[in-house]
């Protein structure tokens, strides 16, 4: 709620300023002090008219009415009374005017500020109550809040002395008059505060020492004191807030409704100690705005003509309790605002990181360092996304706070102290900074931070690279051998099958071209022998002898024992190629022929290991002297005839045709391909008489010569077939197969009906006898009969 009048502190004690009323002096005597005359009531309002200017306060003071020529800086009245002590109008203590005299009006000294608390009016207020009461006037009524009346009158009140002793409470004792007392009620009693003594060890005047006497007189004036003070809590409690961000622009809107006849608006603050500091002024009727010469607000405030005042820049020193006054000629409105700063802390950083940390052993890990924080936040560790908690001698948290006196900014500092475990490699530390900001309390997290755990070595392990299940003889092998401690050990000892000694070495160990008698158990340990481990490698090998191999040659018709034998750390596969074909048996050579020359493989594999395979090659030769067989052959068109000379041999031997007898050579001949060691050589001739052709056929092992008679071309020659070139003899062999066995076919057929008909023949025979010997029976029955028939007869 809006304070409504005021008072003004000056000088360091603070002055009752209630508009139109008159303090009473503290030494006039109760029956002396006259209560300040009663305004007129203003006209009533016809329908439609607004709100009529309040009346001028005329009394001692004069027209105009000293709050607002306070407020306003105006020249102060002569005296004022002070909680208790009167005071000129130049600021400085006076003497209390005399009994009888008129009080003059309340003014505060010069530059005195208006809205100050109104402790000032709390010992005039009761001095006055307990006048009244003793005079027997009847005690003011409380207009209705809110109404002119009330705001003229909240300050009314009399000057409260203290009772005599023995004396009742005047409150509960004093006479009520016969008239009608004056309408209105004073004022309520404020809390009391001493003036301290003037300088020069001045001692507090009379009515300074019945005010504090509220103090020492229980229990009503106590009880009052004690219900002013819980009327004015839930209204401080509810003061209204802006929440500001640092270095943004603070905005304070003036809660008070603009009054009729608003002179100006001002704004201050108030000090820590309780005193008012003004900062910007704004008239009402000129429309200017004047700011006071604070250097904390120099160039930085605003004040808009709602009397709302920005500030730019905002800082932490701003977070004060700002106070908006409305001041009209009679009446003085004031409306509090709280301002709170607040500033967003720095991301969180990890300084001063340990290189690395230690099982068993509590060291320092690193310090979280948030910077620039208002209000101060808090610091929290994370390990994996938990909370670490303290722990005694494993988990220590320090944390400090620092203020930057310059800004009022805060820096945290949280340290921590941890005991790590061979769990906590590779575990992730950050921190959290817990803050407040004008929403409400939020986080900032920093960059995870990954530390090096050492502890030691706890197992030994060996092993064979590459990481390959077989190893055949002409590999490399790598024996590495590792610890699982951290940092690992760098140096081992390699014990290898037939050493006696372990071999020191770094963490491998390097064997090349390895052969079979390396198969065994190998071992490796710490330099110490604290520790070891071992493997057993298998060194896999195939052997393949082939007997005879190379190239070996043999004559037509000779026997040729093979064999391929095969040694092998496993079972092994063997196979033969001849030619590029793979056979489907071993060869066997008990006769050779031409056909078995060629090019023979014995290949064998171990299929568990991956490229061991072995291989040998037989290149067999098969020779033979030239062997000739010649045909001949009249043609179909019966003028020429065809004459062939088979020839068989290794190597290929040179054929040469003659004509015996003449002696020349025929260059006309042709030859089919070789193979197997055979060919033939053909030629066509035309002879006009009877001739002998001679085929000679030669290689290096022999010369042989075969010769043949051709009749003339008139006489057919059909003796000797012609000879089919090597292409077509498989196709002549098949066709005489199928005749043979068409042949075959019709003598089985021809057999199997000869058969059928001798059954049918035979059976047929014996049916007859049987038919003829039963007609005999019946006809020597006959004759029996008819010999029977005689003999009766």
């Amino acid at each position: 709620m809006p304070r409504r009048g005021g008072c003004v502190r000056g000088g360091g004690v603070c002055a009752c300023v209630r508009v139109g009323l008159t303090p009473r002096p503290a030494a006039q005597a109760p029956s002396q002090r006259p209560l300040a005359p009663r305004a007129p009531r203003p006209a009533r309002r016809a329908p439609g008219q607004g709100r009529p200017h309040p009346p001028a306060r005329r009394g001692p003071a004069g027209p105009g009415g000293a709050a607002a020529r306070a407020a306003h800086g105006a020249s102060p009245r002569p005296a004022a009374c002070l909680r208790g002590v009167w005071w000129d109008g130049g600021g400085g203590p006076a003497p209390p005017p005399p009994p009888g005299s008129a009080s003059p009006a309340a003014a505060p000294s010069p530059g005195a500020p208006l809205g100050c608390q109104r402790e000032a009016a709390t010992c005039s207020g009761a001095e006055s109550l307990l006048a009244a009461r003793r005079e027997g006037e009847q005690p003011p009524r409380r207009p209705r809040p809110g109404s002119y009346r009330s705001s003229r009158r909240r300050g009314t009140a009399a000057a409260a002395a203290r009772p005599r002793k023995g004396e009742k409470s005047p409150l509960r004792s004093a006479p009520l008059p016969e008239g009608r007392a004056p309408r209105g009620r004073a004022a309520p009693l404020r809390r009391c505060l001493p003036v301290p003594p003037r300088a020069g060890g001045m001692m507090e005047p009379p009515a300074a020492a019945a005010c504090a006497s509220c103090r020492r007189r229980p229990p009503l004036l106590l009880l009052l004191c004690l219900l002013l003070a819980a009327h004015r809590l839930p209204q401080a409690l509810g003061l209204y807030t802006v929440n500001a961000v640092y270095g943004d622009t603070i905005t304070m809107p003036c809660r008070l409704e603009v009054p009729d006849g608003l002179m100006f608006g001002k704004w201050k603050y108030e000090m820590p100690n309780g005193s008012p500091v003004f900062i910007a002024f704004r008239s009402s009727t000129k429309r200017n705005v004047q700011y006071d010469d604070v250097p904390d607000y120099k160039d930085r405030l605003s004040l808009s003509e709602n009397y709302t005042l920005s500030i730019k820049n905002a800082r932490i020193s701003d977070e004060k309790r700002f106070v908006c006054m409305l001041v009209t000629e009679d009446d003085v409105s004031e409306e509090p605002t709280i301002v709170k700063v607040f500033k967003q802390p720095s991301q969180p950083e990890i300084l001063h990181q340990a290189d690395f940390l230690e099982t068993e052993k509590l060291q320092m890990l690193g310090e979280c360092v948030a910077r620039d924080s208002y209000p101060e936040g808090n610091v929290t560790w994370y390990k994996n996304g938990r909370v670490l908690q303290p722990v005694d001698e494993v988990v220590v948290i320090n944390l400090q706070k620092i203020v930057d006196k310059s800004t009022g900014l805060f820096t945290m500092t949280s340290s921590l102290q941890y005991m790590p475990t061979k769990e906590d490699a590779n575990a992730k530390f950050s921190c959290i900074v817990t803050y407040y900001g004008p929403s409400g309390q939020k986080t900032i997290q920093s960059e995870p931070v990954v530390f090096d755990v050492h502890y030691p070595t706890e197992k030994v392990t060996i092993q064979v690279l590459p990481q390959s299940s077989t190893i055949k003889e002409g590999d490399n092998i790598t024996l590495k051998c590792s610890g699982n401690g951290n940092p690992p050990p760098q140096e081992f000892l390699f014990y290898i099958p037939g050493e006696a000694e372990g071999i020191r070495s770094s963490d491998t160990y390097i064997m090349t071209d390895v052969r079979r008698n390396a198969t065994g158990e190998y071992k490796c340990s710490l330099t110490d022998k604290s520790m070891m481990d071992s493997t057993t490698i298998t060194v896999h090998y195939l052997d393949l002898q082939l007997t005879p191999s190379g190239e070996v040659t043999k004559q037509i018709g000779e026997a040729l024992p093979v064999s391929c034998t095969i040694s092998s750390s496993r079972n092994a596969t063997v196979f033969w190629i001849k030619d590029n074909t793979r056979m489907q048996t071993s060869p066997s050579f008990s006769s050779l022929q031409y056909q078995d020359a060629g090019n023979y493989i014995c290949e064998t594999t171990l299929q568990e290991v991956e490229g061991l395979k072995k291989r040998k090659t037989l290149k067999l030769i098969v020779e033979g002297k030239p062997q000739i067989k010649m045909t001949k052959k009249t043609n179909t068109n019966k003028m020429s005839k065809t004459i062939v000379c088979h020839v068989e041999g290794f190597p290929k031997p040179a054929v040469q045709w003659t004509v015996t007898g003449s002696g020349s050579i025929i260059n006309k001949a042709k030859e089919t391909k070789y193979v197997n060691g055979k060919f033939s050589s053909k030629i066509v001739i035309a002879p006009e008489e009877n001739v002998t052709l001679t085929c000679i056929a030669e290689n290096e092992l022999e010369r042989t010569v075969t010769s043949l008679n051709v009749s003339a071309i008139s006489i057919p020659e059909y003796d000797e077939p012609e000879d089919r070139s090597d292409d077509n003899s498989e196709k002549v062999n098949d066709q005489a197969k199928l005749i043979v066995g068409i042949v075959v076919g019709l003598l089985l057929a021809a057999l199997v009906a000869g058969v059928v008909y001798w059954l049918y023949v035979k059976k047929s025979k014996t049916a007859s006898k049987h038919v003829d010997k039963d007609l005999g029976n019946i006809e020597e029955n006959k004759k029996l009969e008819e010999n029977n028939h005689k003999s009766e007869t």
